[in-house]
């Protein structure tokens, strides 16, 4: 017990520019992937046959692409087509477009889960499609979406971790080279790990207090 302190003493600052990478490419994609899912979750509402079935594609065929595949297409392919990404921009853009899939099922199930007859009394006083979606639906779908959009969050935060695999020095890999040059596996990843949860626990208690709160409704 007395060597992993000593170890963590050692490593942990290392770690810590990890940790920071790690919340870059959590925080980027998961804003990212909330932008996307809420354009594919409005197509598919939006009462127009040809953007509904375009969503629903596109929902498909993402969520049908392993994450680590869309990362090595977005940092190995992408060049050969004439776009350079770095390789932050391709973790971020990879895990951004792999959730917005899920993301867009949750804004969906919560837009569906408003009474319809809220949104013809509000058409029936004039107002828009656009306008009943802004003023009426989605101010109530938030508080819907809000507990499985934090699992979303956790998710994304773990999943960060397959940033590693395009040379995004996240924690993970900050981890595995701290490993592979001191030897020393067991105080690494117990730290690493600890890190992650130390991460997790606040959205764990904020997902929590989120299905709390909707409980009561």
């Amino acid at each position: 017990m007395k060597g992993f302190w000593h170890d963590a003493v050692e490593f942990f600052p290392i770690l810590m520019n990890g940790v920071a990478l790690t919340i870059v490419v959590t925080i980027g994609s998961l804003l990212l992937s909330t932008v996307l899912g809420l354009v594919w979750a409005m197509m598919r509402v939006s009462g127009i046959k040809a953007l509904s079935m375009l969503s629903a594609s596109l929902i498909n065929v993402i969520r049908g692409i392993p994450i680590i595949v869309l990362l090595f297409y977005l940092y190995f392919v992408m060049p050969d087509l004439g776009v350079t990404l770095s390789a932050l921009q391709a973790a971020i853009l990879g895990l951004g477009i792999a959730y917005s899939a899920y993301q867009a099922e949750n804004f969906r199930a919560g837009i569906e889960a408003i009474d319809k007859g809220q949104i013809e009394a509000a058409q029936s006083i004039g107002m828009g499609w656009w306008l009943t979606m802004r003023r009426v639906v989605l101010p109530q779908a938030v508080r819907i979406v809000l507990p499985p959009y934090g699992n979303v969050m956790i998710m994304m935060l773990k999943d960060s971790s397959q940033a590693s695999t395009i040379t995004v020095a996240e924690l993970a890999l900050q981890g595995k080279l701290i490993a592979s040059s001191t030897f020393k596996n067991t105080s690494v990843f117990t730290l690493v790990a600890l890190m992650y949860l130390t991460m997790s626990i606040p959205l764990i208690l904020l997902v929590r207090h989120f299905e709390k709160r909707a409980g009561k409704r």
